[in-house]
């Protein structure tokens, strides 16, 4: 494979005194349209508000920064307007209409992460919006509107035509918008940050992985995530998704190191990253990171709903559970290395603190 892996920042691609929207291009990441996958973010300045607007992707949505309000409505289905904070995930699913809105001081900034094999253009979200200059009821005359909207011509006109916003509009302050209510989180979002550990190394690292038990919508999506959280110079085990899954991850905070190695042990990328970086590791490929002294984090969602990983190392590596004798042969050594091999990493799992 010969295609470029290097990580790379978002591009804007509209926005105003409301806030901005970014998006990975495939012709700068081009895995992502090899992989079909589409990624984005959103960004949200006091008062912005994200116009209503679909998707011809499904999605996974990571609150990056800040506090805000999302509307979501679901396919036949009632609004839902939920509170979402940082460490927030949200799986979207094909049809859904979502509004964002942010009301504080600090930015909401809001990740996208998401399946473009049925989109218009593979590796890239279209956003199709309800309102606004480019809202989709601009494109249909006046009377399509008004039967199918049931009201007289100068409604519909106002209706069509007052908001002359694309996308992101600023708020005046004290606007009224939809109050979010506490019950309709239940199942729609999961915070990462606050959610039981599924991996906790002392001096290593901490994962957080989303899947079916704990959010089921992401079975809709067809997607799984995880939140991990390196300590400083802490090294996470070489380790590859063996249900041909491809892994995007974009790196939250921090910075360090990481090596993708491929077919015929052939090394693809050896990079530094850092945080606002995204790249993408092609299925069956093996992949390692180690963070610098400060740390690092990242967000990563992997092709299926509910990711099963192999580690090459550590106390659940594959090499725990292969006889003696064969890895004697496999590698050409003699027993007592293989001993010593063996002895090494019993009780890490997937994280490695940094040696004394």
């Amino acid at each position: 494979m010969d295609i470029d892996l290097t990580p790379q920042l978002p591009k804007k691609l509209y926005g105003g005194d409301g806030g901005s929207y970014y998006s990975w291009s495939p012709a700068e990441l081009p895995m992502l349209r090899h992989g079909n996958i589409g990624a984005a973010k959103l960004a949200l300045e006091k008062n912005g508000f994200a116009l209503p607007r679909y998707s011809d992707s499904a999605k996974v949505a990571y609150v990056l920064q800040g506090n805000g309000v999302a509307g979501i409505v679901l396919p036949e289905k009632e609004e839902k307007v939920i509170a979402i904070r940082k460490g927030d995930a949200i799986a979207l699913p094909f049809g859904v209409v979502t509004w964002w809105f942010n009301k504080e001081a600090t930015d909401l900034v809001v990740l996208f992460l998401g399946d473009t094999s049925k989109a218009h253009k593979s590796g890239e979200f279209t956003d199709l919006f309800l309102t606004g200059a480019n809202g989709i009821f601009n494109g249909f005359c006046t009377e399509f509107v008004c039967r199918a909207w049931d009201l007289d011509e100068a409604s519909v006109k106002s209706l069509v035509k007052s908001q002359t916003g694309t996308g992101i509009v600023k708020l005046k302050e004290g606007a009224k918008m939809a109050e979010p209510k506490k019950e309709h989180r239940d199942g729609m979002a999961l915070n990462c940050e606050e959610a039981p550990l599924d991996v906790d190394v002392k001096n290593g690292g901490r994962v957080v992985v989303l899947n079916t038990k704990n959010l089921p919508l992401v079975g809709e999506v067809g997607l799984g995530a995880d939140l991990v959280r390196l300590d400083g110079s802490a090294m996470c085990s070489p380790g590859f998704s063996c249900d041909s899954a491809l892994q995007v991850t974009y790196i939250v905070k921090g910075s360090g190191r990481a090596e993708v190695v491929g077919v015929d042990g052939k090394k693809v990328l050896e990079t530094r990253v850092k945080a606002g970086n995204l790249f993408i590791v092609p299925r069956f490929f093996v992949v390692s990171k180690i963070g610098d002294p400060e740390g690092m984090e990242w967000f990563s969602i992997i092709s299926t709903p509910n990711p099963v990983f192999t580690h090459l190392a550590g106390s659940i590596g594959v090499w725990k559970a292969l006889s003696p004798e064969v890895m004697e042969a496999a590698f050409n050594v003699d027993a007592d290395l293989v001993k010593r091999f063996s002895s090494k990493r019993a009780s890490d799992a997937i994280f490695f603190p940094p040696s004394n």
